[in-house]
């Protein structure tokens, strides 16, 4: 199909409005990398942009030297690993059943469900929750508590909803029951948005640390890297970061904070290339069939 000119000139405007966007989201990565990289002379003389200035290594030796650091990054990959798990299986085992439209109480249960995505408790509330039930300062609390997002399960009830009755009835015929239906009918459909919930799941504990910030003041070992790396940056100067981390430079406390967010940041983006393609299709399937 021939383009017309108006046609071409709206596909070159959308393209540099896309190329300065995507231009303007990468320059703070960029210049946090490069002050990572940078010594600390040039730091404090304040030159580092968006290319190193006097390549220096210190800072991510001692990242990787730091048994602090190397334990935080892989207890929160273990802890982002395990509750998107269950999360998945917490969002399937919710949504599925409500997709059967003889499921006593279902319209019920889809009220109480979607009134707790307008109407909480509140924080103190739910502190008072978790001290009564003894899990502060213990790992269940940044799992149990935000092992379920309504909205993600509306997605997937949603796209439960598209699979054809047919599937559903030709499976029952042969005898398969729920469960099996489940596993061998809409979960193999289900590709594309269970990628999407998984991705979302993912990030939001990855990057999640207010829950550890509110219930988790005893126990150091326990804090995921976004909460170590909140309490690096709360530090007023560069002179008390470096002093804490055995430094007499302020600009080598800089470069290791610098270092210390391309250690949180970048294995999560790792993720996004493997499941880019089930992206967009996952969430607007699940939005459009609805």
């Amino acid at each position: 199909m021939i383009k017309s000119k108006a046609t071409k000139t709206g596909d070159i405007i959308i393209a540099v409005l896309c190329f300065i966007l995507m231009f303007i989201c990468l320059v703070p990565m960029l210049n946090v990398l490069a002050r990572s990289f940078s010594s600390s002379e040039a730091l404090i003389r304040n030159e580092v942009l968006l290319w190193p200035k006097g390549w220096n290594l210190e800072a991510y030796t001692t990242v990787l030297r730091d048994a602090k650091y190397v334990h935080s990054l892989w207890y929160t990959a273990l802890l982002t690993v395990g509750c998107t798990i269950l999360s998945m299986v917490m969002t399937i085992m919710c949504a599925y059943p409500l997709t059967y439209d003889n499921l006593k109480g279902g319209k019920l249960l889809n009220g109480i469900i979607v009134f707790t995505m307008y109407f909480s408790a509140g924080t103190i509330p739910h502190y008072l929750l978790l001290r009564g039930l003894n899990m502060l300062d213990s790992v269940w609390v940044l799992v149990i508590p935000s092992c379920l997002s309504v909205y993600n399960m509306i997605i997937m009830r949603s796209f439960f909803y598209g699979v054809p009755d047919s599937l559903r009835e030709a499976a029952e015929i042969d005898g398969a029951g729920p469960v099996r239906t489940l596993v061998q009918i809409y979960l193999p459909l289900s590709t594309s948005v269970l990628a999407t919930l998984a991705l979302f799941y993912a990030v939001g504990r990855w990057n999640g640390f207010s829950d550890a910030l509110l219930y988790i003041k005893k126990r150091e070992d326990l804090w995921p890297i976004q909460l170590l790396l909140y309490n690096i940056l709360q530090n007023t100067t560069a002179v008390e970061i470096a002093t804490q981390e055995g430094f007499s430079s302020p600009g080598v406390g800089e470069t290791l904070k610098m270092a210390t967010v391309m250690f949180a940041t970048v294995p999560i983006l790792l993720v996004y290339p493997w499941l880019q393609r089930y992206f967009v299709t996952g969430v607007t399937i699940g939005a459009v069939k609805g």
